[in-house]
């Protein structure tokens, strides 16, 4: 998770942008190990971007849509 936040942080580019780091709750799961064959099996779906091109093509839409606010 941290890297994954780490890499939101950079691609915001924002000098007063961080990471605020919190107590996780008592049933959060140490370790988590996302799976996505029941999607690709049952819907016959696979992802269309890897994970950096994902998260910069939602952060330019979100970014237009507070833009239009």
């Amino acid at each position: 998770i941290r890297m994954f936040a780490d890499e939101i942080l950079e691609l915001v580019d924002n000098p007063k942008a961080h990471i605020i780091f919190k107590d996780l709750p008592v049933d959060d799961p140490k370790q988590r190990q996302p799976d996505i064959t029941k999607a690709k099996e049952i819907l016959d779906w696979t992802p269309k971007f890897d994970r950096a091109e994902g998260l910069r093509l939602t952060y330019e839409y979100f970014k237009k849509v507070v833009e239009r606010r």
